[in-house]
């Protein structure tokens, strides 16, 4: 049967955001292209012909939090083998040093720690800066013998690679019931143990490694629950902050932790903090 391809380009730093909102919202597959001039990303998305391409965009948009985007091109397309032709341009991705993101369909490199995650529902495919700079500092700062917590887990990226990486424990939590069963499954495909769980649910106790990769805003908000998450002497790794944002998330931090930026990469910070 005929599909509509939605195109349309995006700022780099809303490409993942919205092609997860997109595949959420009714989208039969997605691609991101590479970097044009002015740092913008060629975005595309394959629908059924018969769904709206401006309402199923306005929709993304809004779920993703995402600025307003230039009116999409939309073309009718004949049928192909959309999922061989779409999987074929997911290749393995080296995120930090020794760590790869694998999707199912691919081998693994021959050397490196092997994480196994496809596209779908729930944001962190490993290729947005936030979710690279958070996997990096976890590989630099090492989660061998320790207790993790991924708060806002999404497709537990982060809990996963944790685990992977030798953690005693790795607790991850969000909000969205998609996210939850994604990490979940995850995990079992890469045969690690995650717990993954309602916030409300989480058990009290402290971590030695919290991290976050959410929005400035919500981060703020959350400082006291997530400072009384870290034990005296952990520490804390926070993203999805834009460097401009930078300075109100330490300030909002800095009453309980030695905070600073640790890495920045595309206009975003990663901060880490020593719990006093």
């Amino acid at each position: 049967m005929p599909w509509l391809e939605l195109t349309l380009d995006v700022e780099a730093a809303w490409a993942e955001h919205l092609s997860d909102a997109l595949l959420a919202q009714g989208a039969q597959s997605v691609w991101i292209g590479e970097p044009e001039q002015g740092g913008r990303l060629p975005l595309g998305a394959l629908l059924p012909v018969a769904m709206d391409p401006g309402a199923l965009l306005a929709r993304a948009i809004a779920a993703a939090g995402a600025p307003p985007m230039p009116e999409p091109r939309a073309r009718r397309v004949e049928d192909r083998d959309w999922v061989r032709e779409t999987q074929a341009q997911f290749e393995p991705l080296r995120v930090a040093d020794g760590l790869w993101i694998v999707p199912s369909w691919r081998d693994p490199p021959r050397e490196g720690t092997a994480i196994r995650l496809d596209p779908g529902l729930a944001f962190g495919t490993g290729s947005h800066p936030t979710t690279r700079l958070v996997l990096s500092w976890l590989v630099a700062h090492g989660a061998q013998g320790r207790r993790v917590l991924d708060y806002g887990c999404g497709s537990g990226i982060l809990a996963i690679a944790a685990a992977k990486l030798g953690a005693t424990r790795v607790d991850a939590v969000d909000i969205d019931p998609d996210a939850l069963a994604a990490t979940a499954a995850n995990a079992r495909a890469n045969a690690v143990e995650v717990h993954a769980l309602d916030p409300e649910r989480l058990a009290p106790g402290a971590y030695d490694i919290v991290v976050a990769n959410i929005l400035a805003q919500p981060l703020i908000l959350l400082e006291p629950l997530l400072a009384a998450r870290v034990r005296a002497g952990g520490r804390i790794a926070l993203a999805g902050i834009l460097d401009a944002q930078a300075a109100h998330v330490m300030a909002a931090y800095e009453k309980d932790f030695d905070i600073g930026v640790r890495a920045r990469e595309e206009g975003w910070a990663l901060l880490e903090g020593r719990r006093r």
